[in-house]
């Protein structure tokens, strides 16, 4: 930068201010007043001239979907739905598509299944009724692990794609459809057993419940009512421990994806993570579901509505005519719920990769390596995967 610094003018031997020969050098520039005068004290400073450029704070460069620095509240609620805007294919359609297979994956299995078994409760004898009522239900269960088995894997896919697609957006890129899935099937199974541990800490809360019911009724028919009351009060208990729990180790897809983590060491990331930030990661993912499920209510149930009012007009007497409208409302019904259902998952997941960034900027410095790899990437040179461990 130019010296912008003022020097007095030196003498042939260096020296200023009396020994300075007067004549030396150009003529003084107009508007900076007569030349100094030899034996006389240092002239005055120029005259100010332009103004030199802002060298002050500038925004944070934003290639992509978020801008390089810790995200504001704002932020972290409207970027979940803008992946969907931004990069539809791998986002929405991937959830569209784990939500179709779950359902006709679901329909697929029980509804041969109950078909068949009314049609052999109806032709069975009295005698037999209840043992074919006790082998059904236990032939229901097991049969209900087959769907239960793809929406976990399903699960699994999904927030790691969300993962992937989120971090790829925050450097400026679009991840396609193959990329993301391929990323994602790499950490599959610490993805899975992510969700089959929420799954199964679920399944214990409501064993433990339904055990408190049914023990208080084998001990006395009576006492249901205080077993009812007292599994509430542990299922409120229960609910908060899961919250804290969720909340603290809600970034471990995140670090099972993009840092190569096992399961054990992902769940330790986020609770080093989180530390210091519970309640900005509660409130987010907490307001971001409300949000997801409200608008969900208002798409699907006006559509339900409207279409049991139409089956009353077109059928009032009963006589069977409505059944056209009902089923062609439960088919519309179903497949707005599909759609709804693929934005509120890839939301939901995309809101849990965008808070993994939001907190190693924050206590990691990783806006600053971003807005490194980028600015190597636009000078063409090779860079380093910026959230590796």
């Amino acid at each position: 930068m130019t010296d912008q610094t003022w020097h007095p003018p030196t003498g042939p031997g260096g020296s200023s201010g009396a020994g300075a020969q007067p004549g030396y050098g150009p003529p003084a520039p107009a508007g900076y007043g007569p030349a100094p005068q030899a034996g006389a004290g240092a002239p005055p400073p120029p005259a100010p001239g332009p103004a030199a450029p802002d060298q002050g704070w500038t925004p944070p460069p934003k290639p992509g979907l978020v801008p390089l620095r810790p995200l504001g509240f704002a932020t972290l609620l409207g970027a979940p739905f803008q992946t969907i805007r931004r990069n539809p294919g791998p986002t929405f359609g991937s959830g569209l598509l784990v939500q179709v297979v779950v359902t006709v994956g679901t329909a697929a299995i029980l509804l041969p299944f109950a078909f068949g078994f009314a049609d052999r409760l109806e032709r069975a004898s009295a005698g037999d009724v209840d043992a074919i009522a006790s082998g059904g239900v236990a032939a229901l269960l097991l049969l209900m692990l087959v769907p239960i088995a793809v929406s976990v894997v399903g699960s699994a896919f999904l927030q790691g794609i969300m993962v992937v697609d989120v971090a790829a957006g925050a450097l400026g890129d679009k991840a396609g459809f193959g990329m993301v899935w391929r990323r994602a099937a790499k950490r599959i199974w610490p993805l899975i057993g992510w969700v089959l541990l929420l799954a199964a800490a679920a399944t214990v809360v409501v064993v433990v419940l339904v055990g408190i019911v049914l023990a208080f009724a084998l001990i006395e028919p009576v006492l249901v009512f205080a077993g009812v009351a007292i599994a509430v009060l542990v299922g409120l208990g229960a609910a908060v421990l899961a919250a804290w729990l969720y909340t603290k180790l809600s970034l471990t897809p995140s670090a099972i994806v993009l840092e190569g983590r096992g399961l054990g060491s992902a769940m330790a990331r986020s609770w080093r993570l989180t530390d210091g930030h519970f309640w900005r990661v509660f409130g987010v993912e907490v307001l971001v579901a409300v949000i997801v499920n409200v608008a969900a209510q208002v798409v699907v149930q006006p559509v339900s509505f409207v279409g049991g009012i139409a089956s009353v007009l077109v059928d009032p007497t009963g006589t069977g005519a409505g059944l056209t409208v009902l089923i062609v409302t439960y088919v519309v019904a179903i497949g707005l719920s599909l759609v709804v259902g693929a934005v509120a998952a890839v939301a939901q997941s995309a809101v849990v990769a965008l808070l993994y960034l939001d907190l190693r900027m924050r206590r990691e410095g990783l806006d600053l390596e971003l807005q490194r790899v980028v600015e190597q990437r636009h000078a063409g040179r090779d860079v380093a995967d910026p959230f590796a461990a």
